[in-house]
């Protein structure tokens, strides 16, 4: 029998930091385009906290965050949608159709089935599925008519959308506004547009889709998608174990492995531990120059595995909140190595967990201070407070 090739922790950290653009010379410029790049990069932005893709961006290129919210909003390079686990992720047009029909179709299939039980319990209709989708197509017609709208103005609209459900397991009465619109967003009928703050805001604007594509967005193949994301995130992060793809996608093992076997995944051992690359990315990749960086809570490279350990060492406790959320991190060479905070000065805060030596320290303080001038007035705070972040913004 042949014997696996074997990918150790040195090389996965050198694959982490060329590909997720964190070493020197890997950086992608004060563009656009160069936005694009860091989402294409990643596959998608983490952007449950919004605050995260503008500092997921920050940390791996020279533009600014105006250019950011550029690519966003004005120039629609990338659109903000609801995908794998059922969260909110910021990508570019070219993946956003991978995404949802690998991950997306099946969030909503699911949402929708939930809503429609839950105004069967409120005795809104006789047919709770038919009355929805009236008051969908309704909501969708006001939003198109508009260009864009708040979830307030469609509201006014389309009353409907204030009906009043019951939702379990307590069944107190709320109002379905969000859900049906999640809905709507997650069968890809809109899409979240401008926030109505700055970069940091949670509270957004919704757009039609056509606003992105007007002829809508492209339908894909499942099981083309299902191929072609998980390519995407093996050249992204493998190799990795398979459960890291299973948790990533939040598919079934069954999915998972299908898309790994039309893709001609290949086994190894990853110090260990079984694992799986593409096929032509078995051959070492030579190692970056010593780098650092400062990235943000949520940030799609520290939430990118399930088994973290390769890079996270024994840091869990002082940098996760209690339901798996990362704060903010301090790397060095491909693992994490501290914390950092913004202060209400707008400083930003460090602590080192390890020791790293006095050069890469020196570039991690740098780092900091550079950081801090490029948010400027703006204060981050993270959407979820981990112990070490909390700790770093108390302390005199």
């Amino acid at each position: 029998m042949t014997a696996e090739p074997r990918i150790g922790t040195a090389q996965r950290r050198a694959r982490l930091g060329r590909r997720h653009l964190l070493a020197p010379g890997h950086a992608t410029p004060e563009s656009v385009a160069g936005v694009a790049g860091v989402a294409d990069a990643l596959v998608a932005l983490h952007a449950t906290d919004p605050a995260s893709v503008v500092l997921a961006v920050l940390a791996r290129s020279d533009a600014a965050a105006p250019t950011v919210e550029r690519a966003l909003h004005d120039e629609r390079a990338l659109v903000r949608m609801l995908s794998m686990r059922r969260t909110v992720w910021v990508t570019a047009l070219d993946v956003a159709p991978v995404l949802q029909a690998a991950c997306t179709l099946d969030v909503a299939a699911v949402q929708r089935r939930k809503l429609v039980q839950h105004i069967e319990r409120a005795g809104v209709a006789e047919d709770p599925a038919a009355w929805l989708a009236d008051v969908e197509a309704s909501a969708l017609r006001a939003l198109v008519a508009r260009g864009e709208a708040t979830a307030v103005e469609l509201v006014a609209d389309e009353p409907r959308l204030r009906t009043r459900i019951v939702v379990p397991p307590d069944d107190t009465p709320q109002n379905m506004t969000s859900r049906a619109l999640l809905v709507l967003a997650a069968d890809g009928h809109i899409a979240r547009g401008r926030p109505l703050g700055g970069w940091t805001s949670t509270q957004y604007r919704w757009s039609p889709t056509s606003a992105w594509w007007p002829g809508g967005m492209p339908e894909l193949d499942p099981a083309a998608a299902h191929a072609e994301l998980a390519r995407r995130w093996l050249t992204a992060f493998g190799p990795a174990p398979v459960a890291d793809l299973k948790w990533w996608t939040g598919w079934t093992m069954a999915r998972t492995r299908a898309a790994l076997t039309a893709v001609g995944a290949v086994a190894v051992d990853l110090d260990g531990v079984p694992g799986v690359v593409l096929p032509d990315d078995v051959e070492p990749v030579a190692q970056p120059e010593p780098w650092v960086a400062l990235l943000p809570g949520l940030d799609p490279t520290a939430m990118g595995w399930q088994d973290r350990g390769w890079y996270l060492g024994p840091h869990k406790a002082a940098l996760f909140d209690r339901s798996g959320n990362i704060g903010p991190t301090v790397w060095s060479d491909g693992r994490i190595v501290g914390g950092w905070a913004q202060r209400a000065d707008g400083t930003v805060a460090l602590r080192l967990l390890e020791d790293i030596g006095t050069e890469a320290t020196t570039a991690v303080h740098a780092t900091a201070e550079r950081l801090a001038a490029r948010i400027g007035d703006v204060r981050v705070t993270p959407r979820f407070r981990t112990p070490l972040e909390r700790e770093l913004t108390t302390l005199p």
